[in-house]
């Protein structure tokens, strides 16, 4: 059996030994101890499965992540909708178990459908609609037929989810004033699903691409919760406030007019999955403590590659782009690689050089498609570190988050006797140095020269931000006491400076031959420390 079952659990993630001992198991879950588990008591603490054990090979237990489905109504003879007595309710919408039975579906794929009371039998029924019976769409579009309710768009049954207080913030969804920790909790913690897809419906790009809505959703739900909610700053929340600030950038003038359905597509989900699965720790900490995707990776841009195949794994698993062209989804999959991976803050010396020359030289054609992709690759950059270009509310709180988890990655380095990475000792640096100083030698070189190719409002009113934000933090430096020499001069980013090699034009995921033989590296993580504090993706043992 093959060591990586990839088309669940990512494509760089292990899969457990007592999980490959059994007969067949399909499992959704992020845990080691509930993958492929039977028991209902504990599927229900799980986002998704569908699995069968070798004792009960004829049944599925499915949590449907659109609706509420009753099959009851489409198989009253066969369908038990398992009882829910007992269940501990689930955080961010918890639907019931069914249990199928093989034999009906089988038969029914054969035959005619056993109507139940009212039902008018629909004759004989291929695999294909039989699958679509399986989704909430057409449980939504039959149920109205029974109940004698009135039929809506198919699109506007996710709008019916959304709070009217976030039904009005979507509306100025394009503000740079947007308040993403407001929206998340009027969503309910659901931010970055409800951002993504509607930006994605907004655009039309669900018609466009012919998209399946029910995969659509279930992938940016998946997306979501492989996100490390604890992670005080690379969340779902940063996630979903990246796409939003994308969202800004590709209506600029210059791009708007530019871009192709496709690069849009493409941005708004690298914006959604650019950090995917990050254990908030960064990539010297991977090294330092021997991580397996460290190993994998060859240390290099290691939590990019990772995030960047966590994304592919969800995509080919919900099979969001399986009705396209097998070329052209594996193209669409390098694409979305290339724009990830341009967020390592490793390699910003080396993209901001090559961002300055085309400035200078005056040669950027957006009419070129490689041109555009650069673009895509700057505006997506820009996205994932405008924190300080907002304004002095918004920005101070993702200033808080994200020292947070650098100091947290500090005490964890100090208690294992490492070396403490760069501004992650609590000691000697003060969140008001770490802030000036990433916003004088990372993101005011960046942004200036932003503004230098898209000399909008938009830019002024970042770069205007950027200047109060620094000049805040510069106030409150000077009222403190600081508690060491080191505390008197802005802590410079490290890693900014660190060597790389050069990019090429196409901007091709450097790793993607590093990836592909997968199946010889599960055990690398040897080196690793066993302590639980220490985070190791999503690696099971």
């Amino acid at each position: 059996m093959c060591q990586y079952f990839s088309r669940t659990t990512g494509l760089d993630r292990p899969v457990p030994k007592h999980v490959l001992s059994r007969r067949g198991a399909i499992s959704f879950s992020s845990s080691s101890s509930l993958f492929g588990a039977p028991d209902p008591r504990q599927l229900s603490q799980r986002r998704g499965a569908i699995s069968y054990d070798s004792s009960d090979q004829t049944a599925l237990y499915i949590r449907m992540l659109g609706a509420c489905v009753i099959f009851k109504q489409l198989f009253p003879r066969d369908v038990r909708v398992r009882s829910q007595v007992g269940f501990e309710p689930e955080g961010r919408g918890s639907y019931p178990y069914l249990c199928i039975d093989f034999r009906t579906l089988h038969s029914c794929s054969e035959s005619s459908l056993i109507p139940g009371p009212g039902f008018i039998s629909a004759g004989p029924v291929s695999g294909r609609r039989l699958r679509r019976l399986l989704s909430f769409q057409r449980y939504l579009h039959s149920s109205r037929l029974l109940w004698g309710t009135t039929h809506l768009n198919p699109l506007h049954i996710l709008d019916e989810d959304y709070i009217g207080q976030a039904k009005c913030m979507l509306e100025r969804v394009g503000s740079w004033n947007f308040d993403i920790f407001l929206f998340d909790r009027l969503t309910n913690g659901n931010s970055l699903v409800t951002m993504t897809f509607h930006l994605l419906n907004q655009y039309g790009l669900l018609e466009l691409f012919q998209l399946d809505m029910v995969k659509l959703w279930r992938f940016l739900v998946m997306v979501q919760e492989d996100y490390h909610s604890l992670n005080p700053y690379h969340n779902a929340v940063h996630a979903a406030d990246v796409t939003q600030a994308m969202y800004c950038y590709l209506r600029e003038p210059k791009l708007a007019k530019s871009l192709t359905s496709c690069d849009i597509l493409l941005g708004l989900l690298a914006a959604a999955t650019h950090d995917l699965d990050h254990p908030g720790v960064n990539q010297p900490f991977l090294i330092k403590t021997n991580h397996y995707l460290a190993k994998l990776y060859r240390n290099s841009s290691v939590l990019e590659n990772h995030h960047w195949r966590s994304a592919v794994g969800l995509l080919r698993e919900t099979g969001l782009f399986s009705h396209l062209p097998a070329e052209e989804g594996l193209k669409m999959e390098r694409q979305l690689g290339s724009l990830i991976l341009a967020t390592d803050i490793s390699r910003q010396n080396e993209y901001l050089g090559k961002f300055r020359t085309h400035l200078n030289q005056d040669d950027l054609c957006l009419s070129n498609a490689s041109h555009r992709h650069f673009i895509l690759q700057m505006a997506l950059k820009c996205a994932d570190i405008c924190n300080p270009c907002r304004p002095w509310e918004l920005s101070k709180q993702w200033s808080e988050k994200v020292t947070q988890e650098f100091f947290h990655q500090g005490d964890i380095e100090k208690k294992h006797k490492l070396e403490v990475s760069p501004l992650c000792d609590s000691q000697r640096n003060s969140m008001g140095n770490i802030q000036i100083g990433f916003m004088t030698y990372v993101v005011e070189p960046l942004f200036a020269e932003w503004g230098r190719f898209s000399d909008t409002r938009l830019s002024q009113t970042m770069l205007g931000h950027l200047g109060l934000n620094k000049a805040s933090w510069g106030g409150l430096v000077q009222q403190e006491r600081p508690s060491s020499p080191d505390e008197l001069e802005p802590s410079r980013p490290a890693s900014v400076t660190m060597p790389t090699p050069a990019i090429t034009e196409e901007s091709e995921p450097e790793s993607a031959s590093a990836v592909e033989p997968i199946a010889v590296t599960t055990a690398t993580a040897t080196g690793a420390t066993n302590s639980k504090e220490i985070p190791q993706g999503r690696k099971e043992s």
